[in-house]
């Protein structure tokens, strides 16, 4: 496990584990690499981040992060694997599960309501990104982005 401080000064613990924490799994977070180039959303207010969010009720973690990829991106994916679970102790803590998987489809109008669209970086263009949302600064996505250039599917 890896234990580190998010940028808002809360402590987060990360395993690559499966269902190692106790408290309920209600977001996903896609950390995906297609034809080396990392597929990324422009949040409206945060930035530059992978794509993500909350579960929705009667929803499976899978489901959850092919719609929110989908909402985010415009990008259908699927074969998702899972990567690493954390957990944020902040005010109120949360669990969330990673994933990786495959690019089915790429759409190029779909309407995305809740982001300014699908980015697509290398690696370079991703450390070196000016425009990176908090959540994309820390040592966790660090690690997970090493883990998931391991597993490139």
């Amino acid at each position: 496990m890896i234990s580190f401080k998010d940028l808002n000064g809360f402590k987060v613990d990360l395993t690559f584990e499966k269902d190692f924490f106790e408290i309920e799994i209600n977001h996903v977070l896609v950390v995906l690499k297609h034809e080396g180039k990392w597929l990324l959303a422009k949040h409206k207010v945060r930035g530059v981040e992978f794509p993500g969010g909350k579960v929705e009720k009667d929803e499976t973690l899978v489901e959850a992060a092919m719609r929110e990829t989908l909402e985010e991106t415009g990008v259908l994916i699927n074969d998702l694997e899972h990567v690493a679970e954390y957990v944020v102790h902040g005010d109120v803590p949360f669990c969330k599960a990673v994933f990786t998987g495959s690019v089915v489809k790429i759409h190029s109008n779909y309407s995305l309501l809740e982001t300014d669209g699908v980015v697509w970086m290398n690696d370079f263009e991703l450390d070196s990104c000016e425009y990176l949302s908090f959540h994309m600064k820390d040592e966790g996505i660090s690690a997970i982005r090493k883990r998931v250039g391991e597993l490139e599917l």
